[in-house]
C-alpha cells in the first residue's frame, strides 16, 4: 500500500500543510492506520475505501484518531483527481457524510470540500483563562469583535481571536501543558486569529491533542472559523480568505465560502501538491 504525500491549502508550488492519503481496497486495521499516520509523521493522513455511491474515509494523526480534518480532506480530493479523474467524490465519515471536489490544473489540483454542519457557543471562562496562561496572553490582548467561543465544523475548536498581528506572531507554548488542557477540554486545536479585514484574516493552530506543536493549515479549523463569524453576525459577505502558516515559514493559503443559513455546510477550498 502506498501512502501519497501532498501538501494541501499551498501557496502556489510551496508552502501548504502535509499530509498523507492511502486509498486502498479495504481499510487497514485500526492498530495499522494507527502505525502509519505515526511512520508518516505529519499532523494527519487519510485512509479512504470504496464503498456504494462513494468513499469511506479515516483520519489519523501520529498519536490518534480525528473525527474529520480539512487539509487531509483536500489532500484526498487531490488524490482521488489523480486517480480517478477529476470530480466531486461523496464521502462517509465517523460521523457526518461530507463531499470533495478535485480538478487536475497542471502541477497543482484544485480541491474544495463542503464541510460538516457547524455550530458554535461562547468559551467558559475557565477555559479562556486556561487557554491564555498557556499562550502567555493576557485578556487585554483579545479582539473584543470576536468573543472567546467554542466553534465545530466537523471536530472542535477554541477560538482565541487576538488584536494585534505581532502578539500573533509570539505564539509560543509548552507542547506537553498544550496537550493536557485540548484533551481535557475535548478540543482538537486552538484557533489564534487576527482579522487584517473583515474578509481576510491571518491564523494558527497550535494541534497539541495529536502531538502536533503547530498545524500549517487547517480546514476544519476555518470551517469552525467561518460558522462561528456568522453565528456572531460578522460582516463577512458570503466569504473569508485566511493565510496561515506564516510564521512557520509555510505560508498556506485557504478560502471559506458560505451562506447566512446557520449552521450549514462551509465550502473550504485551495490547492494542493504533490510532494517529492
Amino acid at each position: 500500500m502506498q501512502v501519497l504525500k501532498l501538501a494541501a491549502f499551498s501557496d502556489g508550488n510551496s508552502g501548504g500543510n502535509p499530509a498523507g492519503v492511502l486509498i486502498a481496497d479495504t481499510l487497514p486495521p485500526d492498530t495499522e492506520m494507527q502505525r502509519i499516520a505515526a511512520e508518516v509523521g505529519f499532523s494527519e493522513t487519510a485512509f479512504a475505501t470504496p464503498i456504494a455511491g462513494g468513499w469511506r474515509v479515516r483520519y489519523f494523526s501520529p498519536e490518534t484518531e480525528v473525527p474529520f480534518c480539512g487539509h487531509a480532506t483536500i489532500a484526498l480530493g487531490a488524490a482521488l483527481a489523480l486517480q480517478q479523474g477529476d470530480g466531486v467524490f461523496a464521502l462517509t465519515l465517523n460521523k457526518a457524510q461530507i463531499t470533495v471536489e478535485g480538478r487536475r490544473d497542471g502541477s497543482t489540483i484544485a480541491a474544495a470540500l463542503q464541510s460538516p454542519p457547524t455550530r458554535s457557543q461562547p468559551a467558559p471562562a475557565a477555559l479562556v483563562d486556561a487557554a491564555l496562561a498557556l499562550f502567555g496572553y493576557a485578556h487585554s490582548d483579545l479582539d473584543p469583535r470576536m468573543p472567546p467561543a467554542l466553534a465545530h465544523g466537523g471536530a472542535d475548536h477554541l477560538v482565541l481571536a487576538l488584536n494585534r498581528r505581532a502578539a500573533l506572531a509570539a505564539m509560543h507554548y509548552d507542547l506537553a501543558a498544550g496537550r493536557r488542557l485540548m484533551l481535557d477540554a475535548g478540543l482538537v486545536t486552538i484557533v489564534l486569529v487576527f482579522a487584517e479585514s473583515a474578509q481576510r484574516f491571518h491564523t494558527r493552530n497550535p494541534f497539541a491533542s495529536g502531538g502536533v506543536q503547530e498545524d500549517p493549515a487547517t480546514g476544519a479549523a476555518t470551517a469552525a472559523l467561518a460558522g462561528y463569524l456568522r453565528d456572531i453576525a460578522w460582516p463577512h459577505s458570503g466569504a473569508i480568505d485566511v493565510v496561515q502558516g506564516e510564521d512557520m515559514g509555510m505560508r498556506s493559503l485557504l478560502r471559506a465560502e458560505f451562506s447566512d443559513t446557520p449552521g450549514s455546510s462551509i465550502r473550504v477550498s485551495g490547492t494542493a501538491r504533490l510532494m517529492d
